[in-house]
């Protein structure tokens, strides 16, 4: 339920747009660890660097000086020649003589179609419209320029279609100008053109009208070789790197701000933003790659398929933190788990697929933490639950240090035993028989279980712990299950053993008391209490353990409990020996009995 819920939150965010930034942000990263390819020889761009501007005498460049360019790249035979430069007014002199130029039916100029129809400047007059592209770059949110735009709409109400300026290049290299299948896809050589959708891979909210592609950038800096605007008037450009190519013309120098950021801004050692004409370059080169070579465009999963890699990852996140609850090995499965999802999402990625890569990050991370949280919670739950029972046989204190200690008492499921000096104290009411002989069972029941309640919480309120019910009597251990590390600890165990055994005395007096009053029978009983080492630890099988104390000074104990039952001169008698009279540090009044035979002992 809980990675149901969280794959609908995610899905809901992700369909707002939510996580959208965080994906682009993976695509930049996935775009700039690509291996660069080599330059693209079909084309060449001349910039306009700020040598060439100081060169001319200023900005903007004349039309003679355009002209001139055109003339001189004319003569090397350029399969197209691509001039990314508003020209929509004459900058005198030699406007005649570039617009004859422009003639060339190997020369594309270009237009702005802008935000309004203010910002839009037409392309120069005379142009023929098949030799014109508009030169309008897509930019995301975050500024980045991620998308190419094929085609567009004039706006008019006729809808014409307008061709971008680097499709245009694409088209006079290719020789065609392409054909459109029934399911809007451009057909240019040999691949299909699809457009993007507004939910494609990371995308969510972008505005996807015309005709978008995902832009696959050539590498990170320029696509082909460069030259510059003066070499290009010198006839200083040798013919290879101009015949049968396509010339893109525009500028490069940062002061005429016609730059834009790219995925590799971020990573930029000098100016972080790519010339206008270089992106137009990478856009040109992108499109005769897939039209020439049958280069792979880039493909996205459909709304299902991501929902079932959304779903897949966020159960693989918590079933990586149900099974693995060690903290550093679940940390080091967990990042093992994210490494193993970037990497394939980077190795579709080579392959040209875009995938949601954050989204699934988000759920996985998200699912592992809630089950962790869940099992943090069940945790808590368990340890309650079993300090609620231990407590029921010990005190809260030693219960609490039992828990603390579990990993190092338990091996192999089941509680080591260890050797130990404690003490053990040993209860047993006289004549039950009696009582059980002349009363019915749940009345015995009922009123034996008063009795064991009242002594038990005396165990407890003495830090011991009551190891057995013994029919009529009990057994408690005092030193265990945590050992004894000096003899101080051992005789305060021993002292806390024998004022037990002074207080049920005295919670008998109370019982008698109140059952004398409700015509319930009075009791006797003995007590005996040795220190001395014991084992301690599970016993049993399989099937069936319980924590055990033993040792011959559980065997002394008993025997002093039963020891002399005739003599008993007040309601409890406690008997100890000589091993836990030296821990009493003179804390009690005693009476020597001298020395005495024990039943079974040699």
């Amino acid at each position: 339920m809980a990675g149901i819920g969280i794959t609908i939150v995610l899905l809901l965010i992700q369909q707002l747009g939510g996580l959208e930034p965080l994906e682009l942000m993976a695509y930049d990263l996935m775009m700039r660890s690509r291996p660069s390819q080599s330059l693209d020889s079909r084309l060449l761009i001349i910039g306009i660097t700020e040598d060439d501007i100081r060169a001319q005498a200023g900005w903007p460049l004349s039309d003679q000086t355009l002209a001139n360019l055109l003339k001189q790249l004319q003569t090397q035979q350029p399969k197209a020649i691509g001039i990314d430069l508003v020209r929509d007014l004459p900058v005198q002199p030699g406007h005649a003589e570039l617009l004859k130029e422009l003639q060339h039916p190997n020369v594309v100029s270009i237009q702005t179609l802008g935000n309004t129809p203010a910002e839009a400047s037409p392309a120069p007059p005379g142009v023929p419209k098949q030799q014109i592209g508009f030169n309008d770059v897509i930019v995301d949110a975050d500024g980045i320029v991620r998308r190419s735009l094929m085609f567009a709409s004039d706006g008019e109400e006729n809808g014409k279609s307008l061709t971008s300026f680097s499709l245009r290049l694409a088209m006079q290299y290719v020789g065609n100008e392409g054909s459109t299948t029934p399911e809007n896809e451009f057909v240019l050589g040999k691949s299909k053109f699809k457009p993007l959708q507004s939910t494609s891979g990371g995308y969510r909210t972008i505005d996807d009208r015309g005709y978008q592609l995902l832009l696959n950038y050539h590498s990170s800096g320029n696509p082909c070789p460069v030259v510059t605007l003066t070499q290009g008037l010198n006839g200083k450009i040798e013919s290879s790197l101009v015949k049968n190519r396509i010339i893109l013309i525009g500028v490069t120098a940062p002061s005429l701000k016609d730059s834009f950021y790219t995925p590799f801004s971020a990573t930029a050692k000098a100016y972080p933003r790519m010339a206008g004409v270089t992106l137009h370059a990478h856009m040109t080169s992108h499109y005769l790659q897939a039209a020439l070579e049958g280069r792979s465009l880039f493909w996205f999963w459909s709304d299902w398929q991501e929902v079932l890699w959304l779903i897949g990852w966020a159960f693989a996140g918590g079933c990586v933190a149900w099974w693995v609850q060690r903290p550093m090995m679940l940390i080091s499965v967990g990042t093992g788990l994210l490494l193993a999802l970037f990497g394939i999402s980077y190795g579709l990625f080579l392959h040209n697929g875009w995938i949601p890569t954050v989204a699934p990050a988000i759920a996985a991370i998200a699912l592992g933490s809630m089950t962790v949280a869940l099992q943090t919670q069940q945790a808590r739950q368990q340890q309650q639950i079993s300090l609620t029972l231990l407590g029921q046989q010990t005190s809260p204190e030693i219960a609490t240090a039992l828990w603390d200690a579990r990993d190092r008492l338990l091996q192999a499921g089941t509680l080591t035993g260890q050797t130990l000096t404690a003490t053990v104290l040993f209860i047993d009411i006289c004549g039950f028989s009696r009582i059980s002989e002349q009363n019915p069972s749940e009345f015995v029941m009922s009123w034996l279980n008063e009795f064991m309640q009242a002594m038990t919480q005396e165990v407890h309120a003495h830090q011991g712990i009551v190891n057995k019910f013994l029919g009529d009597g009990l057994m408690a251990v005092f030193g265990v299950p945590i050992p004894r590390t000096n003899p101080a600890e051992i005789a305060i165990d021993a002292q806390q053993a024998v004022a037990c055994a002074l207080a049920m005395g005295d919670r008998l007096t109370q019982l008698n008391q109140d059952w004398h009053q409700r015509h319930l029978p009075t009791i006797r009983m003995r007590a005996g209490i040795f220190t001395g080492p014991v084992m301690a630890g599970s016993l049993g099988g399989k099937k069936r353990l319980e924590y055990a104390v033993i040792g011959d000074s559980v065997n002394i104990a008993a025997r002093l409990e039963g020891c002399e039952k005739d003599r008993q001169t007040t309601h409890c008698r406690i008997l100890i020996a000589r091993e836990t009279l030296e821990l009493l540090d003179d804390k009690f009044q005693v009476v020597r009995w001298g020395n005495l035979q024990l039943r079974g002992r040699k």
